[in-house]
């Protein structure tokens, strides 16, 4: 009874409150009329004359006595209807300000104390049956019926306060009542279908529609705010009730109908934002639903449908601005809902077809409206998404998700996209479900091999439709598929052939690739095919027979070898400029690892001096990438031999003997020193090479053969003792200063002063450290027969010959 009385007193005081407002509204009228009539007043008593002269005549002195008698009469009832012209010109004087704060009065003075206490009657109808059921003073058909009394004589009491009209002045008052009444009675049909079971779902569902079709005859008998206030109560009823567990499919056709009733109402007055709250609203349940987890079989469906009706159907209700933009917030939510639903139930089959559904209802709209043209590509990937944290589906079960994935998304884009109204996103939504058809059954089963050669052969029919298309190259189409397709073949590869085969697959592909961009003029393809060609190289590394390229032993892999060193060599044939540039040189050492596959250890440095001898002799200026890349192959095998020839040479320079058998062999310093050096002297003759790179090809071949004939001499005299080293270590050093005084004056001849100053300068330096200082035969016993006047011999004429050799060498003419 307190709460009852409570309301009552809240509605008697808004009541009165209205009354109050009226009063002072009339009396601030009547102060402007006073305020109007006052300056006319006082302008009066100057326009009235003296008193009449006796000689007057009379028509004028009744004019003059009827002129101050019209004022007073006239102008207080014409006030409150048209104002006089003084109160015109004040009436701008207000200042911005004054006019804020009749706004703001207006507002928390009439206006909301008029909606609080709608809102508190509407609340006051939930909870008159929440106290009779805490205290038990009721029975369940008691307290239903009267909170349907209660519901009824709100609306009631608008009606009598619409025919009352000249006592209930404010609009607002009746408004305020209907929209408690409505709220009232949805929460009492929820009440008793939901508390009580004394109503079972169909005349649930009856009484409900009932109470929104009468909230809508509500709203166009009173205004929108009388049924923007009972739907907003209805929409928190099942709250404000507090079920501890509800009736999912009961409670979500209940927050439809309030929902679209809401949109209904914001179509009829073109408030789209009042429908915007509605659908907001709306999906709030739905989260709240969807994250209580345990839904069987009839909720999740309800929840489901409801989330479609909320996602699709509804919105295309709305109308205005932001309609358009509000379909599309509501289809991204609501697909988002629906993944959500997907995930925590288990993937089950019911939730995938509701998201299979959604996803079909974007694909219309897309169709309908251009702000829905990119949409589905959200769909698509969410539903990619969630194959991808699918736990543990049958392959079976993955069929038919892939099998949707194609039906819904990838055919109508393969249809469409080489129409004239084709969309951006219909090339790469085609290349995602391709891609999905190939890495989903990948990740899942051991053989999905298959699954992405349909996807590879998929995207590949929809390019090759597009070939005879004019204007194919003039966006991403074709490149996206033809890509998509490449990569789908290397999928399937990777989940079909060994490791081993992966290169060449890739080899392939590059080839393919390359082919297709030349003929399709395509840089976007040559630059995958690129992708596909820098890929070969780590393959063959990682894989085996890599060891085979530095002639250690083993089995090589021949044919993991062979198919990209012939599909290199083909593609490096017709390739130019900077495809070139890059493709000899894999070409050449992809070959050389090819070669290795099968060739002995002894023969293999052989490979890369006959690469570059076979390049050198076409003397075209095209391959010189891959020569410099040969000649860096062959060089490579000199390190060994040269670190081992120079090592020991140091340990002689500092005069200790040195046995034969430290320095490099006969064989190694033929096969692995003088054959690269003789090569390039061959290339340096047969190419077009220029400036430093021709320069230090001749420094490298000339030390490539000096090292050479070095070991050549150190093995025939063969000091292999401290006894060998007295004997003939003088002869040894005389004949190697003379075969370098030999290659100076060869040089010379050959107007090379460059290298006959270099070869000199080294001899006469040999002489001087090791016969002069470290070797002297003064100090250092040993047998110089005829050889020491050989060496200083040959010392003189080189100091002789130095000076002029000097400025040859500096370019200056000779002496």
């Amino acid at each position: 009874m307190s709460l009852l009385r409570l309301i009552v007193g809240c509605v008697a005081l808004v009541l009165l409150w209205q009354e109050v407002r009226g009063l002072r509204d009339r009396v601030e009228m009547l102060k402007a009329c006073v305020t109007a009539a006052i300056p006319a007043a006082e302008e009066a008593p100057p326009a009235v004359p003296a008193p009449p002269e006796p000689f007057q005549e009379p028509e004028r002195a009744a004019y003059r006595l009827a002129e101050p008698m019209v004022e007073p009469v006239v102008l207080p009832p014409v006030a409150p209807v048209d104002p006089p012209h003084e109160a015109d010109v004040e009436e701008p004087a207000r200042t911005g300000e004054q006019l804020q704060s009749s706004r703001f009065e207006n507002m928390f003075g009439r206006q909301l104390p008029i909606w609080a206490g709608g809102l508190t009657l509407a609340v006051a109808g939930v909870l008159i049956v929440r106290y009779s059921i805490e205290a038990g003073l009721l029975s369940p058909w008691v307290r239903v019926v009267l909170g349907l009394l209660f519901g009824t004589g709100l609306i009631g009491g608008a009606e009598l306060a619409l025919r009352r009209d000249t006592a209930v002045r404010d609009p607002r008052v009746r408004q305020a009542l209907a929209g408690a009444g409505i709220a009232t009675l949805y929460a009492v049909t929820l009440a008793a279908a939901h508390l009580y079971d004394l109503i079972g779902p169909g005349t649930a569902f009856v009484a409900m529609a009932l109470v929104t079709g009468l909230a809508g005859a509500l709203a166009l008998r009173f205004g929108a705010p009388s049924a923007l206030l009972g739907l907003a109560g209805g929409l928190a009823a099942p709250t404000l009730v507090g079920a501890g567990e509800p009736n999912v499919p009961l409670l979500t056709l209940y927050l439809a109908l309030t929902v679209g009733g809401l949109c209904a109402l914001g179509r009829q007055q073109r408030w789209w934002w009042l429908g915007a709250l509605a659908l907001a609203g709306g999906f709030g349940w739905g989260a709240m639903l969807i994250l209580g987890g345990a839904l069987d079989l009839a909720a999740a469906l309800s929840v489901g449908l409801y989330t479609l009706a909320l996602a699709i159907v509804l919105p295309l209700l709305l109308i205005g601005d932001g309609a358009a933009l509000l379909r599309v917030g509501s289809s991204v939510l609501g697909c988002a809902q629906l993944a959500a639903l997907v995930a925590l139930g288990g993937f089950a089959p019911l939730d995938w077809g509701l998201f299979g559904l959604i996803s079909l209802a974007i694909l219309w709209l897309s169709r309908r409206e251009p702000l829905f043209a990119d949409l589905p590509a959200l769909a698509l990937t969410v539903a990619i998404l969630l194959g991808f944290t699918w736990p543990a589906p049958t392959a079976v079960e993955m069929g038919i998700l892939l099998a949707a994935l194609v039906a819904i998304h990838a055919v109508p884009a393969a249809l469409r996209v080489w129409r004239d109204d084709a969309r951006a996103i219909d090339a790469p939504m085609m290349a995602a479900v391709a891609a999905a058809i190939g890495i989903l059954p990948t990740l899942r089963f051991d053989h999905g091999g298959l699954a992405a050669l349909i996807g590879a052969a998929m995207t590949a029919g929809v390019a090759a439709r597009g070939w005879r298309v004019p204007d194919r190259g003039d966006d991403v189409r074709f490149a996206t598929l033809a890509i998509t397709s490449a990569g789908s073949m290397a999928l399937a590869a990777a989940q079909m052939l060994p490791f081993a085969g992966w290169a060449s697959v890739a080899a392939v592909l590059c080839v393919a690739m390359m082919t297709l961009a030349d003929l399709a003029d395509d840089r976007r393809i040559e630059r995958a095919a690129g992708v596909f060609g820098a890929a070969t190289i780590p393959f063959l590394g990682v894989g085996g027979g890599i060891g085979r390229l530095f002639g250690e032993a083993g089995s090589g892999q021949v044919a993991a070898w062979i198919v990209p060193a012939m599909a290199g060599l083909a593609l490096a044939i017709r390739s130019t400029g900077t495809r070139a540039a890059v493709m000899q040189p894999a070409v050449v050492v992809i070959g050389y690892g090819a070669m290795a596959q099968f060739a002995s250890g002894g023969v293999l440095p052989l490979v890369p001096v006959a690469m570059l001898l076979a390049l050198a002799l076409s003397r075209r200026t095209t391959i010189l990438p891959g020569a410099l890349t040969a000649t860096a192959v062959a060089t490579a095998w000199t390190i060994a031999p040269l670190l081992a020839w120079g090592f020991s040479a140091l340990i002689a320079a500092t005069g200790a003997v040195v046995s034969v058998g430290n320095r490099p062999s006969l064989s190694t310093a033929f096969l692995r020193v003088a054959l690269p050096g003789g090569a390039l002297l061959l290339a340096l003759g047969l190419l077009p090479l220029q400036g430093a790179v021709r320069r230090a090809v001749a420094i490298g071949a000339g030390v490539l053969l000096l090292v050479a004939a070095h070991v050549a001499l150190v093995r025939l005299i063969g000091i292999d003792s401290h006894a060998a080293f007295l004997a003939r270590s003088m002869m040894e050093r005389a004949l190697w200063e003379g075969m370098l005084a030999i290659a100076t004056v060869l040089a010379w001849k050959g107007r090379r002063d460059r290298a006959a100053l270099a070869f000199g300068a080294v001899a006469l330096g040999h002489g001087v450290w090791f016969t002069g200082i470290v070797l002297n035969p003064l100090f250092e016993p040993q047998h110089v027969g005829p050889w020491l006047a050989l060496s200083y011999a040959i010392m003189g004429g080189l100091l002789w010959a130095m000076p002029r050799l000097r400025p040859a060498a500096r370019g200056r003419p000779r002496a």
